[in-house]
């Protein structure tokens, strides 16, 4: 399954985090075990869209927050974020996020 969500806009020369919520998914008890975070380009161009992922993700049961770094101004990117459960269930959860510049 996968669920597309609309984040906050990131402002250039900012580092934001993002969160990604698998709750809906999960059965009782059951939490994320791990997770990997990707970007790429929905609108505009970049050439290297995958380097705004900063750094590894942070689970937190149901939840999983990836730090944002860097991008371009007017660019919308698309971040898939795909979790394991401690189930051995895969889930896809992805969501929007557009930079812009300071004061815009």
């Amino acid at each position: 399954m996968s669920y597309r969500s609309i984040f906050d806009a990131k402002i250039l020369g900012t580092n934001c985090k993002v969160v990604f919520d698998f709750s809906r998914f999960l059965a009782v008890g059951e939490t994320i075990s791990s997770a990997t975070t990707t970007a790429t380009v929905y609108s505009g161009t970049d050439a290297s869209p995958s380097s705004i992922v900063s750094g590894a993700t942070s689970i937190s049961g149901g939840s999983v927050t990836q730090t944002i770094a860097g991008g371009t101004v007017g660019v919308i990117y698309l971040l898939t974020c795909v979790g394991t459960s401690s189930a051995s269930q895969v889930m896809i959860v992805e969501g929007l996020l557009v930079v812009k510049g300071a004061g815009t």
